[in-house]
C-alpha cells in the first residue's frame, strides 16, 4: 500500500536483469561502450529524430538543470509554472548550473498560453537592469497529475517562437502522458515545437536512468561540456546504456507507463463506489483525492504510505485534506483492491 511516488517502486526486472548481464568483463567508461550507442540510436529512432543529441545522467534533477543552463545564458530568465519541478523540489539546481532565476508564469500547474504571453511580455523591460528572456520549461505530466494537450503544447511553443525562444519539457513521466495522448513521443516533442526533453526512466521501471535529448544538435558539445563540469559524467556508464537498451527494447517504456496509468484508473473507480471525493478524473497515473484528516490518520494507522498536499496529519479530526496518491507500473490488482478496501 505504498503510493507516495513512483520513484520508491521496484526495479523492472527486464531492467535489472539488463544490469547484471552487463556487469559482465570490461567495457570502456564515460559512454563509450558498445551498448551506448545501440541505446542513443534506438532512442532517436523512438523519437523519429536522427539528426537529436541524447545524453544520460542519473538524476532528474541533473536532466532539467543542465538541459536549462545549456538553453540558456546566465543573464536570462527560465519561465515556468508554480508547481514546477525545476520550482519546487530541486533546491536551486537550474539556478545553479545555470546562473539564472525562475520566473513563475501565474496560474496553476500547467502554464496557459496567454498567461505566457503576458509573463514574457514583462520582462526586457528594464534594459540592462532586469533579467533578459530566457527558455520555457514545462512539465510533461505536471506535479499535479495533469497532462498537456497537443492542442496545450502547440499554444505554448507559437508563444514561445513569438518571442524567439526555446522550450524545455520535463519529461520525468513523459511516458504516461504519452500513452494517455495516444500520440506518437515525436508528436508529444519536438513535432509540437519543443527543443529539448528531460526523457524520464527511473519513475518508470528503471534504476537510475534519465536522458537528455537534444532536438537542436548545436547545443549538444556544450551540453557535453556542463555534464562533465557538473560532475555529472558517469565513469561506468554501460549500466545506465545497458538500462536505456532494455527499457526501449519492445517498447517497454511504454508498457509499464501504461499500466501504471491503468493502476490509477482502477484505484480511483474503487474510491468513487465508495464515495471518496476526487479532486478531478486521474489523467495518468496519480490521483488526489479529498477526505477528513481522521480517515487519512485511520489510513496511515492501517499501513499506508501516501503524502498529504494541503495540510497535516495533526488537528482536526473532521477537516478536509487533500491526498496524492502515485501508481507506479508493479502495484497488483489485489494490492490496489487491500488498499480501497480500507475506505
Amino acid at each position: 500500500m505504498f503510493f507516495a511516488s513512483d520513484n520508491s517502486g521496484p526495479v523492472h526486472p527486464e531492467i535489472l536483469s539488463a544490469i547484471v548481464r552487463a556487469n559482465d568483463g570490461y567495457a570502456m567508461a564515460y559512454g563509450a561502450d558498445r551498448k551506448m550507442q545501440q541505446a542513443l540510436e534506438t532512442l532517436k529512432e523512438v523519437f523519429e529524430a536522427p539528426q537529436a543529441a541524447v545524453y544520460l545522467v542519473s538524476t532528474g534533477s541533473a536532466a532539467n538543470a543542465l538541459a536549462l543552463a545549456t538553453l540558456s545564458q546566465p543573464w536570462q530568465t527560465v519561465f515556468c509554472s508554480p508547481q514546477a519541478h525545476i520550482h519546487q523540489d530541486e533546491c536551486n539546481a537550474p539556478e545553479f548550473f545555470g546562473g539564472n532565476k525562475l520566473t513563475i508564469v501565474p496560474g496553476g500547474d500547467k502554464i496557459e498560453a496567454a498567461a505566457l504571453r503576458s509573463t514574457i511580455s514583462q520582462e526586457e523591460s528594464r534594459g540592462v537592469h532586469g533579467p533578459q528572456r530566457g527558455p520555457i520549461s514545462i512539465t510533461q505530466i505536471t506535479e499535479k497529475g495533469n497532462v498537456y494537450s497537443l492542442k496545450e503544447l502547440h499554444e505554448i511553443t507559437r508563444v514561445a517562437t513569438d518571442f524567439g525562444l526555446l522550450v524545455h519539457m520535463d519529461g520525468a513521466r513523459l511516458a504516461n502522458a504519452v500513452v494517455r495522448l495516444g500520440c506518437s513521443p515525436a508528436e508529444a516533442t519536438w513535432k509540437a515545437g519543443i527543443n529539448a526533453v528531460s526523457f524520464g526512466g527511473t519513475k518508470n521501471g528503471c534504476l537510475q536512468l534519465e536522458a537528455v535529448v537534444l532536438f537542436e544538435p548545436e547545443f549538444a558539445w556544450e551540453f557535453e561540456l556542463r555534464r562533465k563540469r557538473g560532475a555529472h559524467l558517469i565513469s561506468k556508464h554501460r549500466y545506465l546504456s545497458a538500462q536505456l537498451s532494455t527499457y526501449l527494447k519492445d517498447n517497454l517504456w511504454l508498457e509499464s507507463a501504461r499500466q501504471a496509468n491503468r493502476n490509477a484508473t482502477r484505484l480511483a473507480k474503487a474510491l468513487q463506489e465508495r464515495q471518496i471525493e476526487l479532486v478531478s478524473e486521474p489523467e495518468a497515473n496519480m490521483i488526489f483525492f479529498r477526505a477528513s484528516r481522521k480517515l487519512h490518520q485511520r489510513l496511515f494507522e492501517k499501513g499506508a504510505v501516501y503524502h498529504l498536499w494541503d495540510g497535516t496529519i495533526e488537528g482536526p479530526k473532521n477537516e478536509l485534506i487533500t491526498a496524492r496518491l502515485v501508481c507506479d507500473w508493479s502495484l497488483s490488482s489485489s494490492q490496489l483492491d487491500a488498499f480501497a478496501a480500507l475506505f
